[in-house]
């Protein structure tokens, strides 16, 4: 009998990261079945999918998308009387924004100026100004961020929304992340954790390579090659599973197999950008220097959602702005701008936000108080997350940070209530999204969470 690595070598295929872990007794029974088959949700949806822009290295809230008048009065100072009881480190001087923010659109959202193209669609944004996290180091906020928790490996919300959904498409992954950190945590912010491995994000780490993903193609077998040694291989692999009928961990082996195969033809075809007009391409700022790449990153998530896969990750690196922030800040936005608004734009057009739920967030933000001039730090106690799309009210701020930025106040939002409201818009109740591991039910927000009904339209 092949040994499992020698069986993932032979089929040609090589996704060895598609197969399933080890799986409990009581969920084998479903897991026998095709795991990546649509599943209705526990109540009917508002989105169907999700979009997540992950600007990692922490945005500063407060020059995008948290308007602090405050900050001008007393910039330059030491907080004092006005900042008691907020955690400001010793010596730090408050800075204010040095861009302007304007009312837009119809709800009059306040937007900085370093949003041009994204603030035309301020009546579709919620920002949620209450935003927090538990810790303001890089490798743990953003971990918590994908899987809720920094001190265990569990699943990533991607990993958790295939498990409760499955996916559309059967000949794609349900689950992918482009350009994803290599750091902090790794494939760790994609990973199934204890969930059969099935369902963690397949990366695609260069939207530009012809070969977008390892090992799509045999270059030493064709396609009618490849299909007769995995017809013998499978056959192999099935009738092992009837002589050993509760290991699900073989049947997962035998559908990842076929969906590695499957993809061969299909993961190119969707990003294939030849078809696209070039007032599309021109739209997501795609042949600009500064935002070819995320808006490539952006036309892929456009055409992966239109084909049916579940959740899907786009990565921007480099906010993590402790000194020459106008700069690098201006850079940034110039970089997402207007990748974003395109793809809002086309999802409208195609009629498609709707049901797509687009999300974005850092790991956190960045502080009101400075230690150099054109700086600023770590900031965990409250940032700015923004969603838009299917069942969310657009044209809103949720929650608030205080006078200056510095900590969340009002309707405070942890990484929990994002993840429990995230998967409510998705039909799905973030309390019974549970799978047995070690004795114990665990769900993605552990035994926390609260949805933010306000939000939901």
């Amino acid at each position: 009998m092949f040994s499992r690595r020698k069986a993932l070598v032979s089929s040609g295929c090589g996704f060895g990261y598609l197969a399933f872990s080890a799986l409990s007794t009581e969920a084998a029974n479903r897991e026998r079945q095709n795991p990546l088959l649509h599943r209705e949700p526990h109540f009917p949806a508002a989105a169907k999918r999700v979009i997540f822009l992950c600007m990692r290295g922490g945005p500063s809230h407060v020059d995008t998308f948290d308007y602090k008048p405050e900050l001008e009065k007393f910039d330059g100072k030491v907080p004092g009387a006005e900042a008691k009881g907020l955690n400001v480190q010793k010596g730090r001087k408050l800075k204010k924004s040095p861009w302007k923010f304007e009312r837009h659109g119809a709800s009059g959202l306040p937007i900085s100026s370093l949003y041009p193209h994204l603030s035309r669609h301020a009546d579709e944004l919620c920002l949620l100004n209450g935003s927090y996290t538990d810790i303001p180091n890089h490798p743990q906020a953003l971990i918590q961020l994908h899987t809720g928790s920094f001190q265990f490996v569990r699943p990533s919300m991607g990993a958790w929304v295939l498990y409760g959904l499955g996916t559309d498409n059967q000949n794609l992954p349900g689950f992918i992340t482009i350009k994803p950190p290599a750091r902090l945590g790794g494939a760790q912010n994609y990973g199934s954790g204890f969930l059969p491995a099935v369902y963690q994000g397949t990366p695609i780490h260069d939207v530009r390579s012809a070969t977008p993903i390892g090992n799509m193609r045999n270059p030493d077998s064709s396609e009618a090659m490849q299909r007769k040694q995995l017809d013998l291989l499978q056959a192999m692999n099935r009738a092992s599973a009837e002589r050993s009928p509760m290991n699900s961990e073989l049947e997962g082996v035998i559908e990842s197999y076929e969906l590695g195969y499957r993809m061969q033809s299909a993961v190119p075809e969707v990003m294939d950008l030849a078809g696209e007009t070039a007032s599309t391409l021109t739209s997501y700022g795609i042949g600009k220097a500064k935002s070819d790449e995320f808006g490539r990153q952006c036309l892929m998530a456009r055409r992966f959602a239109e084909a049916g896969v579940r959740f899907i990750e786009l990565t921007h690196e480099g906010w993590d702005q402790h000194n020459s922030l106008s700069a690098k800040l201006t850079s940034n936005c110039q970089a997402t701008d207007l990748p974003i608004a395109g793809l809002i734009s086309d999802l409208k057009q195609r009629d498609m936000l709707k049901d797509t739920l687009i999300v974005w967030s850092g790991e956190f933000g960045r502080t009101p108080a400075v230690r150099r001039p054109d700086g600023r730090d770590h900031n965990a106690t409250g940032y700015t997350v923004w969603m838009c799309g299917a069942g969310v009210k657009g044209g809103m701020r949720y929650g608030a940070t205080d006078d200056f930025g510095i900590a969340a106040v009002q309707d405070r939002m942890h990484v929990h209530d994002l993840h429990a409201t995230t998967l409510h818009l998705l039909g799905l109740d973030h309390k019974k999204l549970t799978y047995r591991y070690a004795g114990r039910d665990f769900r993605l927000t552990d035994v926390y969470g609260r949805v933010a009904t306000e939000i939901i339209s």
